[in-house]
């Protein structure tokens, strides 16, 4: 087996760079291009602390059926989807599998007085979405806003943002991030 192909395919596979896969794994992005160019032999342990990064275990890097990569996947049936959050929240991702997957599109779902957490998140990149059904209020920095069915949004994710859900019934809004950080 080629563990260089092997890491950079399962790599693209997960839309991860080698940059983005050193930085999660805590090794440098050197280390990263000299396994996957075979310019290196890396030990069971220096693999192990990569494929950390993915997350993977040794098992499943020896083991998964590489066939599935040459096929990407197109459509993604409701039950496929995987939900990325805990709590009362859902949040399902539209094509986890998909190789160098470039944004995280989501189904969210937010159950009357649910919200994202008291903390406001802001990371890299964009945002955009479109409220389905129910009520939702969206703070942006300092602006607070409630959407209703069709309304949407787009902002820099660098602003700190929050979702909530303090009204009467449930809300379903279709969202889109870059990067991919799911």
């Amino acid at each position: 087996m080629d563990v260089g192909v092997r890491l950079q395919s399962i790599r693209k596979l997960k839309g991860l760079s080698q940059r983005e896969l050193a930085k999660r794994a805590g090794v440098t992005n050197s280390t990263i291009s000299m396994i996957e160019k075979n310019s290196v032999s890396p030990s069971i342990s220096s693999l192990k602390k990569v494929l950390g990064g993915i997350p993977m275990s040794l098992v499943e890097f020896f083991s998964l059926d590489m066939e599935q990569e040459n096929q990407t996947q197109v459509v993604y049936r409701a039950a496929e989807l995987t939900d990325i959050c805990s709590g009362a929240i859902t949040m399902k991702l539209i094509g986890k599998a998909h190789p160098s997957r470039a944004i995280s599109f989501l189904d969210e779902t937010y159950p009357a007085g649910t919200d994202t957490g008291d903390e406001m998140y802001a990371h890299e990149g964009e945002e955009a979405g479109m409220l389905v059904e129910g009520k939702l209020e969206l703070t942006v920095g300092n602006e607070v806003f409630v959407l209703e069915p069709g309304d949407s949004y787009y902002f820099e994710s660098s602003k700190p943002h929050r979702f909530r859900n303090p009204f009467d019934v449930p809300a379903r809004l279709i969202s889109a991030t870059t990067p991919a950080n799911f």
